[in-house]
């Protein structure tokens, strides 16, 4: 049966803010993700569907605080919860916080491709 550590797992996104691992396991991507400081995720998602997070995902809490904002509500999470993400959400937590994440990995991709190219309009531009 195919499985992930978080040590073995390639990195696939390392910034100052943020850190992913990311393995494909079947249908479903597993990612092991580290928000290293607080920051406004919503940048990140412009040209999505209403600038939000389309994919669902399923996750758990390891460390810190998480959250999920929707247009209506914010949803917060605690180490040691399991969450589920369904589409039109937007990402946060505080510094330190560690999650891991069950996504289905075709509409993953297609949402990976935006935030990729976001952090390198973000990166090219002057501060």
């Amino acid at each position: 049966m195919p499985g992930a550590r978080k040590d073995t797992t390639p990195i696939t996104v390392d910034t100052p803010h943020f850190q992913a691992r990311a393995v494909e396991l079947g249908d479903f991507t597993v990612a092991f993700e580290t928000r290293r400081q607080e920051m406004d995720a919503a940048p990140f998602f412009k040209g999505l569907p209403d600038d939000r997070c389309p994919c669902p995902h399923w996750g758990l809490v390891l460390s810190g605080h998480f959250t999920l904002r929707y247009r209506d509500h914010d949803e917060a999470f605690e180490a040691g919860d399991v969450y589920y993400a369904p589409p039109g959400h937007l990402p946060g937590g505080t510094a330190g916080t560690e999650i891991i994440t069950f996504s289905p990995t075709g509409e993953l991709e297609k949402v990976n491709a935006v935030l990729a190219k976001n952090r390198s309009l973000r990166a090219a531009s002057p501060s």
